[in-house]
């Protein structure tokens, strides 16, 4: 795994952070001991940021921990920081201070194959970096899939039931760690939306960025041994899609990398692994809350009978669009539901 080592000499910086440490064997979580003290270096230029970040490398390939901050992210919700989190440091990239430039000279570690990028629901900010900068947000493990894979395996849910990442960190299997600040910052970004727009950065900023990041690669390895081939695949290929959802463009995708195809050794005789897609259904206007209905009960009802996840844009958007990703079968049956509502008059 890479290191920041390379990257040029920057002041001293102000704050500090515990990494947990990667886990050995199969020993319960223990995060609070088991940690080192890195450096947070606030970035403005690109210069501040490791060589092998600014230009990947497959004799280098690494995995880092990221997440992005924003005015309400999405498409038009502005963009305002970039998280990045490595083994010996942790980087807070403002996209306030730097601008566009700095945030393009991030564009082909983002899009690169060579660095694995660990975020939990990754939908909306490969949303905001897509049509704010033209960035492809590419080769992600996010642990919101991770997660229900890891469940599914074990028979113990549904595959649209989505984990928060503070129950995820809270989960002993992975963390173990209270994240109640989270709360506390939801609440406060719904009364002034611009916190991630205030500068400079106030210590409560940068304790609740880093916090985003710092326990992602912990997670990560704890993860990784629990996901057998066929869920690696599946983290994979819904990783992709993920990245693509919001995504919407006339060309059906086309200039995005290719997702991931079936492994071979998992084409054999009675394996009932099926390709998985993102289908985009658009519903006429005044139309969206025969999808839904009252309280949800409609969209609970198509998401309970099928093996798919059936995603809404929401307050955020885009408002006239359902997504849907799963096994193809299953996505066409939810769809084929989805209209159903939309003529069944």
């Amino acid at each position: 795994m890479a290191s920041s080592s390379s990257a040029p000499t920057t002041p001293s910086p102000s704050f500090t952070a515990r990494i947990p440490l990667p886990p050995s064997g199969d020993s319960p979580p223990n995060v609070e001991s088991n940690s080192a003290l890195v450096p947070i270096h606030i970035v403005t230029t690109a210069s501040q940021l490791p060589a092998e970040f600014l230009e990947p490398s497959p004799q280098d390939q690494f995995i880092i921990g990221f997440d992005c901050e924003g005015e309400d992210l999405c498409r038009t919700g502005a963009l305002c920081l970039i998280q990045l989190a490595f083994p010996d440091a942790i980087y807070l990239v403002d996209a306030i201070e730097g601008g566009e430039a700095l945030i393009k000279a991030c564009k082909p570690a983002l899009e690169s194959n060579f660095i694995t990028k660990v975020i939990h629901d990754c939908k909306r900010d490969s949303e905001a970096l897509y049509f704010q900068f033209d960035i492809k947000l590419n080769n992600v493990m996010d642990t919101q899939i991770a997660y229900a894979l890891i469940d599914e395996q074990e028979g113990k849910r549904k595959r649209d039931d989505n984990i928060s990442f503070v129950d995820l960190l809270a989960d002993l299997r992975f963390c173990g760690i209270s994240y109640d600040e989270k709360e506390e910052v939801r609440v406060l970004l719904r009364q002034d939306p611009k916190f991630w727009r205030y500068r400079p950065f106030s210590e409560r900023m940068v304790r609740t960025a880093t916090d985003d990041v710092r326990f992602l690669l912990y997670v990560y390895h704890r993860m990784m041994v629990n996901l057998n081939e066929r869920s690696l695949w599946h983290l994979a290929v819904r990783g992709a899609l993920y990245c693509r959802c919001f995504c919407v463009n006339n060309n059906d995708y086309a200039d995005w990398p290719s997702l991931p195809p079936i492994p071979d050794t998992l084409k054999v005789d009675g394996n009932d692994l099926e390709e998985e897609i993102l289908s985009v259904v658009d519903i006429p206007r005044g139309m969206m809350g025969r999808v839904i209905g009252r309280r949800g009960a409609t969209i609970l009802t198509i998401k309970e009978g099928c093996n798919a996840e059936i995603v809404i844009g929401g307050s955020k958007g885009p408002p006239d669009k359902v997504f849907i990703i799963g096994p193809v079968k299953q996505v066409l049956k939810a769809a084929a539901l989805i209209r159903g509502r939309i003529i069944d008059i």
